[in-house]
């Protein structure tokens, strides 16, 4: 049951969730506190768990049908185990939010709760945002950029100007991971009857939209101002990747596949370039 609980939680992607909220919140407090551990530690493994755990439950009938499913790209979950991976989720998830909320303030408290809810809504049945072209997309975006709001906001931060263009920059970054990732599923998805922003736009639309949402975000970090234009070059591994697959058709959407599976040690380098960005030194 470990071992399952471990593979749906996403191991690999644990530090996508964790980094935001960190760096977020130790750039405007500057301390190492509690709230920065606590915190950390929620939106490293038990978020994570709440988010990939939910969607393998619900995901399952869908599953059954994609190839990919079963590694790194996604646990297959047998029935049995379904409830103790929700019960597992939920309690996991729950004293740490319980705590959070506590030490907050009633802002903090909105966007954690918000962030919680487009987390759960994703996958949960009756709600399935991932099956709704376009906010699918924006809402797994916000898998992202929500703990990076959530500790922005527990830490007090005024939203300014370069904030905005923050988040405006990493929402575009997240939408087009998303979008460029349904590529690769847009058969299986319409043969099980599933609607994405990509089974909506076809193949080489959301290829192209993703491209041109990847150079946007990049450009919006141009305008930051300091060193941070620096973090523009996160950008470029992503534009050649997704460049690749410019020609793609529904036929061989497969074949997206494997800029995909770059994707997961490119966030990597991109997380590496972002840190250099924040601790580097202040420019004269």
């Amino acid at each position: 049951m470990l071992k399952k609980l471990f593979i749906s939680s996403r191991p690999i992607s644990w530090i996508n969730t964790a980094f935001p909220f960190a760096a977020a919140y130790f750039l405007v407090t500057g301390k190492l506190d509690t709230n920065l551990l606590i915190g950390s530690l929620f939106f490293l493994i038990p978020y994570n768990l709440l988010m990939y755990g939910v969607n393998d439950v619900f995901d399952y009938p869908s599953d059954l049908r994609n190839p990919r499913k079963g590694g790194i790209e996604g646990g297959l979950l047998e029935p049995k185990y379904h409830r103790p991976t929700l019960l597992v989720s939920f309690g996991l998830a729950t004293p740490f939010a319980i705590y959070l909320l506590v030490v907050g303030d009633l802002v903090s408290s909105f966007v954690l709760l918000l962030v919680l809810f487009s987390v759960v809504a994703y996958s949960l049945g009756g709600l399935r945002f991932k099956e709704i072209p376009f906010l699918d997309s924006f809402t797994s975006a916000m898998h992202f950029v929500g703990p990076m709001l959530f500790g922005l906001t527990l830490a007090g931060a005024s939203f300014d100007l370069r904030i905005w263009l923050i988040t405006l920059s990493f929402t575009l970054w997240g939408m087009a991971s998303h979008a460029f990732g349904a590529v690769q599923d847009i058969k299986a998805d319409r043969e099980a009857g599933i609607a994405s922003i990509a089974t909506v736009l076809g193949a080489k639309a959301t290829v192209r939209i993703a491209f041109v949402m990847y150079l946007v975000a990049g450009v919006v970090t141009l305008f930051l101002g300091d060193r941070y234009p620096q973090a523009a070059l996160a950008a470029i591994p992503y534009l050649f990747v997704v460049g690749r697959e410019w020609g793609i058709t529904d036929d061989n959407c497969e074949i997206a596949n494997r800029g995909w599976r770059r994707f997961i040690y490119l966030n990597f380098l991109a997380g590496a370039i972002v840190s250099a960005v924040i601790i580097g030194p202040q420019p004269n």
